[in-house]
């Protein structure tokens, strides 16, 4: 009598591991302990990890939403400079968003799922304030040793010019420009000019620094389709052009800076 007792416990106790092993609830909290376990391992050593993470370029940070549109509930935002995991990539541009096409990649950030614009998350983290670009291009290349960069002096004895030149390979014309207007620190407020537009176009900046002769945006484009971004800055005692233009599948980010 006693045996049968001992095997109907056994056979009970198993049931009810059983039972918990399968248990929807259970298998979330499984699911988010391991994502959270994976997150991680990436933050140590993102080669060891096969997931897509992506960098938040937006100066004012981006809207983490809870469903694929815009007009759904914001769950967080997130810095400038934040990194994400990419769940699920949107391949298609279903949205224009500040003249950027682009569409909603599911992500996870911060504990949280949701969907986010993929026009302001880059695969290269952005500038932090204050880099150089030549330590901007040294900690990129560390990650992306295709990264170029390149600086070089000329003009004369009594005016001499010194550039520096950035290349971004696989990058977009917006993310060149928002690179750049870190590093180079032109106007804030001067917004990505977007595809569309007239052939040649001037944007004038309405608040000028005291001293400043020239501060403006020149765009260049060719059927909808831009060729070249340029910042002009003058003053009494230096000028200063950014040039942004791309060279096959990179883009290129180069300013030249001459002493009067």
């Amino acid at each position: 009598m006693k045996k049968v007792v001992f095997f109907c416990t056994a056979a009970v106790l198993a049931l009810s591991l059983l039972s918990c092993n399968n248990d929807p609830k259970n298998e979330a909290s499984a699911s988010e302990t391991e994502l959270q376990d994976n997150k991680d391992l990436a933050l140590g050593d993102a080669a060891e990890n096969t997931s897509s993470y992506l960098y938040v370029t937006a100066p004012s940070g981006l809207s983490l939403r809870e469903y694929g549109n815009l007009q759904s509930e914001r769950l967080a935002r997130m810095p400038y400079g934040t990194r994400v995991e990419v769940i699920e990539a949107e391949t298609q541009p279903t949205m224009t968003v500040g003249g950027i096409k682009g569409g909603m990649h599911h992500i996870a950030y911060n504990h949280k799922k949701g969907f986010a614009f993929n026009g302001y998350l880059s695969r290269y983290f952005p500038p932090e304030p204050g880099i150089s670009a030549e330590g901007y291009a040294l900690e990129l290349q560390a990650l992306f040793p295709e990264v170029g960069y390149v600086e070089s002096t000329g003009g004369s004895v009594s005016k001499p010019s010194n550039t520096v030149t950035l290349t971004l390979p696989g990058a977009r014309w917006h993310e060149a420009f928002f690179a750049a207007q870190q590093l180079y620190d032109f106007p804030e407020e001067f917004a990505f000019p977007g595809m569309k537009g007239k052939d040649t176009e001037t944007i004038d900046d309405t608040l000028p620094k005291e001293g400043t002769w020239t501060s403006q945006l020149q765009v260049t484009r060719a059927d909808n389709t831009l060729q070249k971004i340029t910042y002009v800055y003058t003053s009494a005692t230096f000028n200063w052009n950014v040039e942004i233009k791309k060279d096959g599948n990179a883009m290129v980010l180069s300013k030249t800076e001459i002493i009067k």
